[in-house]
C-alpha cells in the first residue's frame, strides 16, 4: 500500500505550521531554496514524531521544480500539496520577485498538476498585495491566466519599464497568482483533484517582522492600525484555513482565492487606511 505524501514547498512559519496539522500518518516532503532553514525545519518536524523527506528546491527553475515534483510522487500518492514559498518586496528586485512569485508559482501548479493524485487538492499562498492594485483589465487578466510560462515575462504589463518598485511588481505577481490557480484548476479538475489559494494579510513570520523591521514598516502598522480586525494574524490562523481546503469538506472549492487580512482590504476600499 503506497503512503500519502504532503509536499510542503516553503520551510517558514506558514509552511511548518500546514504541515504539523496536515502531516501526521503522510511522508512530509519539505522543500526550501535554504538548506540550513530546510534542514532545522525537517529536524523540528522529525523530533516530534513526523516522517519527514526533504529536498532543496528554487522554484525560480522549472527543471527544479519538476525533480521536486518527481520525487514526490515516487515516494507515494501526492495527496496534497503546498506552496509557501515567495520573497517579499523589501527583499529582492522586481526581477527576481518576478522570477519566483511569479514564474516560480507557475511552474509549481503545472508541474504539481502532472502529478497529483486523484482526490488530493494543493493550496498557494499568495498575498493580499494583490488585492491592493486597480484592475486589470479582462484582456491583462487572460492573459497573466493563459500565457504560457516561457512567454509570461513578454506581457506588457510586467514590462520592468512599467514597474514602478519592487511593491509594484509583487502585487502584480500576487495578481496573477490568484488567475493561474483559477487556470490551472481546470487541468487539476481533469486528475481527479483541486487547487485554491488563499491570500493572507500580515501574517506575524519571520519575514513579515524583517518588513516591520524595515523602511515600509510604518506602512504595514498603519495598515494595522487601521484594520477591522487591528492586529496581526498567526501561521496557525492561516493552517486552519488551509486545513479546510486540504480536506474533503472543501471538495465543492477550486480555482477560488479565499482573502484572509483581518480586514486591511475593505478598510482600505472605503477609506478608513489612507498613506
Amino acid at each position: 500500500m503506497k503512503s500519502n505524501v504532503l509536499v510542503i514547498i516553503g520551510a517558514g512559519g506558514i509552511g511548518l505550521a500546514i504541515a504539523r496539522r496536515e502531516g501526521a500518518g503522510k511522508i512530509v516532503l519539505l522543500a526550501d531554496i535554504n538548506e540550513k532553514a530546510l534542514n532545522e525545519a525537517a529536524d523540528s518536524l522529525e523530533s516530534a514524531g513526523y516522517v519527514v523527506k526533504n529536498q532543496q528546491v528554487d522554484i525560480s527553475s522549472q527543471d527544479s521544480v519538476k525533480s521536486l515534483a518527481t520525487t514526490a510522487s515516487q515516494l507515494g500518492n501526492v495527496m496534497q500539496v503546498v506552496n509557501s514559498a515567495g520573497l517579499s518586496p523589501n527583499m529582492a528586485t522586481p526581477e527576481k520577485i518576478f522570477a519566483v512569485d511569479l514564474l516560480g508559482t507557475a511552474y509549481v501548479l503545472e508541474e504539481f498538476g502532472k502529478v497529483i493524485s486523484e482526490g488530493g487538492s494543493g493550496i498557494h499562498i499568495s498575498s493580499m498585495a494583490g488585492y491592493m492594485i486597480p484592475a486589470l483589465g479582462q484582456e491583462t487578466d487572460d492573459a497573466l491566466s493563459r500565457t504560457p510560462v516561457s512567454e509570461l515575462l513578454n506581457l506588457p504589463v510586467l514590462q520592468l519599464s512599467n514597474i514602478r518598485n519592487s511593491s509594484h511588481a509583487y502585487s502584480l505577481s500576487k495578481r496573477a497568482n490568484s488567475l493561474r490557480v483559477q487556470a490551472e484548476s481546470i487541468k487539476w479538475g481533469e486528475r481527479g483533484a483541486r487547487i485554491n489559494s488563499i491570500s493572507p494579510g500580515i501574517i506575524l513570520t519571520a519575514l513579515a517582522k524583517h518588513e516591520m523591521d524595515s523602511p515600509i514598516g510604518e506602512v504595514y502598522k498603519t495598515m494595522i492600525k487601521g484594520s477591522v480586525s487591528k492586529r496581526v494574524g498567526t501561521v496557525d490562523e492561516i493552517a486552519g484555513l488551509a486545513s479546510y481546503l486540504l480536506s474533503p469538506s472543501s471538495s465543492f472549492m477550486t480555482g477560488s482565492d479565499i482573502l484572509m487580512d483581518g480586514g486591511i482590504i475593505a478598510a482600505m476600499k472605503m477609506g478608513k487606511i489612507v498613506f
